[in-house]
């Protein structure tokens, strides 16, 4: 009789501990609800980001010799010596081995096209490049982590205010580059802050206003406005990028089955021709 007592009371103990646990797990917020009719009727008043979007890439090198960084002294140094490396036709490879641009980088001197998705409670940002640009700008009122895990593109949450999208990032990776051009940059060894206001000027002209704050290599807050035009023909349409794949050619195994097969490449990507 006291076994059976005993089985029960243990029973009956592991029942009010998950009865419990589940009270704990309903009380929490959801962090995606599903949208209502009215989330996705509120995307109609947003301003019209549609189509693709081609950075102005004169005016991005152009920057990179009339807006400096102020760089801390230790960070000038390798700017200058990547810089003087670029000059003498040995441009320092960067962006390698499939890495991610990241942020702010991606933004600051990309060659390549965006396009800009809105979902009720996000701004998704597809870059053409590779499988690897991609921004989630949460938009639902929600706080960044306490402590987000370090990522190459951070933890970004934003606000319209306007027509402008106001965007605050966080948790970048001290990894990710603050660069200039594709021959010079540097890590920005963590802390750094990326905030930037996203807005159309014009019919078919975006400005990106960024302020980057990285305590680290910077003596203060750094400025600069990058700037992007709509193209609307079939032409600039997007298409699948794999930065991977231009280390594989096709070929055929034993069984004759279609197959990759890797290509010898140097830490800059270059092809190291056969012997």
């Amino acid at each position: 009789m006291k076994k059976q007592f005993l089985v029960l009371s243990v029973a009956i103990s592991f029942g009010c501990l998950a009865l419990g646990a589940a009270a704990q797990t309903s009380n929490k917020p959801i962090i995606n609800p599903p949208p209502t009719a009215k989330d996705w009727a509120n995307l109609a008043k947003l301003p019209d980001w549609s189509g693709v979007w081609n950075p102005f890439v004169t005016d991005q090198d152009k920057q990179a010799k009339t807006n400096m960084p102020p760089w801390n002294p230790q960070a000038n140094e390798l700017i200058q010596f990547q810089l003087a490396e670029e000059k003498a036709g040995r441009p320092p490879p960067l962006f390698v081995n499939c890495l991610p641009e990241a942020m702010p980088s991606w933004m600051l001197i990309t060659h390549n096209a965006m396009e800009v998705l809105f979902t009720p409670g996000r701004v998704t940002i597809l870059g053409e490049s590779d499988g690897n640009r991609l921004r989630r700008i949460y938009t639902d009122g929600r706080p960044h982590p306490e402590d987000p895990d370090p990522t190459f593109h951070g933890h970004s949450i934003g606000k319209w205010e306007g027509d402008t999208l106001v965007v605050d990032t966080v948790g970048i990776s001290p990894q990710s580059l603050l660069a200039i051009s594709e021959a010079a940059g540097v890590p920005n060894n963590g802390d750094m802050r990326v905030i930037e206001r996203i807005h159309l000027v014009g019919k078919d002209e975006l400005h990106d206003d960024i302020e980057v704050i990285a305590p680290k290599i910077l003596t203060k807050p750094w400025k600069t406005t990058r700037v992007y035009f709509r193209q609307r023909a079939r032409k600039f349409d997007i298409v699948e990028g794999v930065c991977l794949e231009g280390y594989f050619a096709p070929g055929k195994d034993k069984y004759g089955n279609d197959i990759y097969v890797p290509i010898q490449h140097d830490v800059g990507g270059n092809r190291i021709p056969p012997k």
